[in-house]
């Protein structure tokens, strides 16, 4: 056996792809999209039909692929997905549009052009933070992901069902990755689904986190310098992106229906 070490280009490290075709960079998106849904429902982020992650259309970037109304995440495909566009109505696919899907995302997506995905569920930790109205401290490393960068909307209105609401929602949430709506849940943006799906799933076991170390006692937060050091390594989309990788190989291998 050869024990030279390796030159480092000759090992393998994923990145994000690049796509000169719309319609590969279409269906990359909604693979992705459908992976993050069914992830959505192993980990137990439904809450009836509550819960929607969107992907920006990339040929229409004022329409957004999104899931039916009323379908579980454990079961939806690619097959499956609607397109919706500046309207709320839908253009592609044979299902309904959830209401408040429309009136967050669409507003979201429309105050953050940047923003390719958008994921928001009922998740039972970020509801119970967001119940307290207080935003994550830097408690672990994890949490530092969202270090001063994450907001809070301060306000409960009912279900969001109008697109004013999702406009406070788009302004509490600013040019952050998060925002923690009080007595409500988690929403999380990425330049990918793959991010936005990633920043879900890491903010909601922060938010447990964050609730066991209170719950267990005083607590010992990790220092500013130190927290802002830490968001710069672990903070940014790209990070977001590689983190969901083995997740994504996860869901394809166990769920080989969902590309249907």
């Amino acid at each position: 056996m050869n024990l030279e070490p390796i030159p480092t280009d000759r090992l393998t490290f994923r990145l994000p792809q690049k796509f000169d075709d719309v319609a590969d960079e279409r269906r990359h998106r909604q693979e992705r999209l459908v992976a993050a849904l069914r992830l959505f429902g192993r980990f137990g982020f439904e809450e009836g039909v509550a819960g929607h992650i969107t992907a920006r259309d990339p040929e229409h970037t004022d329409h957004f692929w999104v899931n039916p109304f009323g379908m579980s995440f454990k079961h939806i495909r690619v097959s499956d997905l609607i397109l919706v566009n500046h309207e709320g109505q839908v253009v592609h696919g044979s299902y309904h549009v959830n209401q408040a899907a429309f009136a967050i995302h669409s507003m979201v997506h429309q105050a953050r052009p940047e923003v390719v995905a958008a994921a928001h569920s009922h998740s039972v930790h970020g509801k119970a933070l967001s119940s307290l109205g207080v935003r994550l401290e830097p408690l672990t490393q994890d949490a530092c992901a969202f270090y001063e960068d994450h907001g809070l909307f301060d306000d409960y209105t009912g279900v969001v069902v109008e697109v004013e609401e999702g406009r406070r929602i788009a302004r509490a949430l600013g040019s952050y990755k998060a925002v923690i709506l009080r007595n409500h849940g988690l929403l999380t943006v990425g330049d990918s689904v793959d991010a936005a799906a990633w920043w879900f799933i890491t903010m909601e076991r922060s938010c447990q986190a964050q609730l066991l170390a209170k719950a267990a006692g005083p607590t010992v937060r990790i220092e500013h310098e130190q927290a802002k050091l830490t968001h710069g390594q672990v903070g940014n989309d790209l990070v977001g992106w590689i983190n969901f990788q083995p997740l994504y190989d996860q869901i394809v291998r166990s769920d080989p229906d969902l590309f249907d």
